[in-house]
C-alpha cells in the first residue's frame, strides 16, 4: 500500500478529518477530534502510526518485522508500520480499521449516535455533536403559563 491508498483509507472512515497539526511534513487523522493514525509525508519508507490494543500491538510486532512500538507516541497502545515495506494490504486495511475503532470507541457516548437499524457496532456508529437536551418540566411550566396568558387556562392556586 502506498501513502495516497493508506490515505484514501484513512478518509473513508465516517467523519474521519486529514489536518497537519503537527507541521506539514505530517498528516494526522481524527474522528470527533481524536487521532486514530498519523502519517509521516518526508520518510522513506512511508511509515504511519496506528493505535493498538496493547496486547494485539505486541502480537503484529512479532508477525511483521515492518511494525515497531510507536515513535513518539505511548509505545503500549500505538505501532510504527512501514506501510509500503511488504505487509498485505488487506493486513493494513484491519490494523486501520482497528485503530479507527479502538477511538471510536472510547468517544464519550454524547458524541455517539446509532445509525438508523439501531446496531451498537463501532462499524455502524456515526458521530456527532450531542443535541442539548430540553428540560420538559421547565417546558411545561412555560406552556401553561403562556395558556394562562391568552386565557386559555384558569390560573393555578
Amino acid at each position: 500500500m502506498d501513502l495516497a491508498k493508506f490515505r484514501e483509507c484513512c478518509l473513508s472512515k465516517p467523519r474521519a478529518t486529514e489536518g497537519t497539526p503537527f507541521g506539514p511534513d505530517v498528516l494526522v487523522f481524527k474522528v470527533s477530534g481524536k487521532i486514530f493514525a498519523l502519517a509521516s509525508l518526508d520518510e522513506v519508507p512511508a511509515r504511519a502510526n496506528l493505535k493498538c490494543d496493547p496486547d494485539l500491538a505486541l502480537e503484529l510486532r512479532d508477525r511483521y518485522e515492518q511494525v515497531t512500538p510507536g515513535y513518539h507516541m505511548n509505545k503500549k497502545h500505538w505501532n510504527t508500520v512501514e506501510i509500503e515495506s511488504g505487509i498485505p494490504d488487506v493486513e493494513l486495511r484491519k490494523m486501520i480499521d482497528h485503530s479507527y475503532e479502538l477511538v471510536v470507541t472510547s468517544l464519550p457516548k454524547s458524541k455517539l449516535v446509532r445509525n438508523k437499524g439501531g446496531s451498537a457496532s463501532p462499524k455502524t456508529m456515526l458521530i456527532k455533536a450531542a443535541k442539548p437536551r430540553k428540560n420538559s418540566n421547565a417546558l411545561r411550566r412555560m406552556e401553561r403559563a403562556g395558556a394562562e396568558r391568552h386565557g386559555r387556562v384558569s390560573p393555578r392556586r
